[in-house]
């Protein structure tokens, strides 16, 4: 298959993007920055430029199987100010609105969607156990999640079979949250975010990349996947979970008032629980290979 890309350069695609060419497929990517973008991924990628306008956008789908859309401004890092909640709606829903219109401008059209969200869609849940036939949150992040999934779902009017990922912490060596959590740990500064009791899913970036070739090629993949590992833990557990990888000592905690003197609501991101369960991954047999967050951690130290 031929795979259109958007976020290809971030820490997902680009672990995507390799995961498919392993599998003998080719990707084109639509980027920003051509020479950085290069760097990235290589010489072998199709770069797609951003300033090319809607009709390069088109072309390049007339060409393709499928799409993964993995566009997005990062959630966390700053305050969400009225400005930054306007990058963080367009960055995610204005691009996939604008990606599906291109999509059923296109001929022939891609046969499958492959198109990002968050476990953030289900809101702070405490321990209630969450599947993909959960109902919704309700707080910015909810439904920032929910409009999001309705743009890249509509798609499915132009015959486009449609796959969601609810992502949720992706752990892998060269990027994501554990490249920042790393460095603390490594020096015995790491501790637990706030009380450490809510629930932190997560899921090993190769099992990441392998959900998504997955989710390209078996046409039993549609609709939303909670993008998790079956082993939960909560954020104390993962704590001394990556103490135990690292053989150090966790016990400098990041307190939660802290947390939201410093980044207002965007620390429900931290702070906020969800105990979601792979329950749409179990029932295609999706075999994990980090089934386990010990594994899982361990594989990525020794790397």
């Amino acid at each position: 298959m031929h795979i259109f890309f958007t976020g290809a350069t971030g820490f997902l695609g680009r672990a995507a993007i390799a995961r498919l060419r392993r599998d003998g497929h080719t990707a084109a990517a639509w980027v920003r920055s051509p020479d950085r973008a290069r760097a990235l991924l290589g010489a072998d990628v199709d770069l797609v430029r951003a300033d090319g306008g809607p009709s390069a956008v088109v072309a390049a789908l007339s060409r393709a199987d499928g799409v993964v859309n993995l566009a997005g401004e990062p959630l966390i890092g700053r305050r969400w100010t009225d400005a930054r909640r306007r990058a963080l709606e367009q960055s995610r829903v204005g691009v996939t609105r604008d990606l599906v219109r291109a999509i059923g401008a296109a001929s022939p059209r891609p046969r499958v969607l492959v198109s990002g969200s968050a476990v953030g869609w289900y809101g702070d849940r405490g321990d209630e156990p969450l599947t993909e036939a959960s109902t919704p949150g309700d707080d910015f992040l909810a439904r920032l999640c929910r409009r999001w999934e309705d743009a890249a779902t509509a798609a499915e009017s132009d015959g486009v079979r449609v796959v969601v990922s609810r992502t949720s912490v992706i752990l892998g060596p060269d990027g994501g949250a554990l490249a920042q959590m790393l460095p603390p740990f490594r020096f015995g500064l790491g501790g637990r975010i706030g009380s450490g009791r809510q629930y932190f899913p997560w899921m090993h970036v190769d099992d990441f990349a392998a959900m998504i070739a997955a989710a390209l090629v078996d046409d039993r993949y549609r609709g939303p996947l909670n993008a998790v590992a079956p082993e939960q833990t909560t954020n104390r557990g993962f704590t001394a979970a990556l103490a135990r990888a690292l053989r150090r000592p966790a016990v400098v905690p990041v307190p939660e008032l802290a947390l939201r003197a410093l980044f207002g609501e965007a620390s429900v991101v931290l702070l906020a629980s969800q105990r979601a369960e792979p329950r749409a991954l179990g029932a295609l047999g999706f075999s994990f290979v980090f089934p386990r967050l010990d594994a899982a951690l361990a594989s990525i130290i020794r790397r």
